[in-house]
């Protein structure tokens, strides 16, 4: 079953109660490098496929782990999908992550997102351990210095840029769980297999590519 978002809502993201407009303003601060996509393959593809993921979410780092790597080698190298990637933290840390993701350079980004989630006992979810902490070591890692992560991780407008598309997603597709994909702007909700990924590929083909 997919993690819901509204199960955390209660204590792990106040900001999301902010007015979508006061979002969308703080957004338009930062670099628009910050929030330009994520992507990998040809953005030309006739089928293109958002996964919105969180970085604390079990699901998605098992989806990561066993099913991405195939939906790489047969449908993004072989440029049938243009494959997006979309925030959706589910909670604190998992916020802080997408934050710092997207703080580092370009190239940078699927390494250290498949790290995290790859690793989410030996971080988000080490016993005794702080999160925070664990989640500066792959930032050091991949080439975050302290200072730079302590100035990220509390600059409110790049949290909130994240925050401003999160509620965008929610009123367009009522995303409220991980994972969630887009395949051509039709929505799948939970883990899928790599043969469920073939079918709503095959599936996407009736419909027109969408952003």
């Amino acid at each position: 079953m997919p993690i819901t978002r509204r199960f955390f809502l209660g204590t792990a993201i106040p900001a999301v109660t902010l007015f979508a407009s006061n979002l969308q303003a703080r957004a338009a601060q930062i670099s628009p490098n910050f929030m330009a996509p994520r992507a990998l393959g040809n953005p030309n593809a006739k089928v293109h496929v958002q996964e919105w993921f969180s970085l604390t979410c079990a699901h998605c780092g098992r989806f990561a782990q066993t099913v991405f790597p195939e939906v790489e080698k047969q449908y993004i190298n072989t440029g049938k999908v243009y494959y997006i990637f979309r925030d959706f933290p589910l909670d604190k840390i998992a916020l802080m992550a997408a934050i710092v993701a997207r703080s580092l350079p370009v190239d940078q980004y699927k390494p250290f997102v498949f790290a995290l989630l790859d690793n989410l006992d030996q971080w988000a979810f080490k016993e005794g351990a702080d999160p925070a902490k664990e989640l500066q070591k792959y930032a050091t890692l991949a080439g975050m210095n302290a200072a730079t992560f302590d100035q990220v991780v509390n600059d409110s407008a790049l949290r909130d840029a994240i925050l401003a598309e999160i509620k965008q997603a929610e009123d367009k597709y009522k995303i409220d769980s991980t994972p969630t994909f887009i395949f051509n702007n039709q929505p799948v909700v939970g883990e899928l297999t790599i043969e469920d990924f073939g079918k709503q590929v095959t599936s996407a083909l009736s419909r027109p590519a969408t952003p």
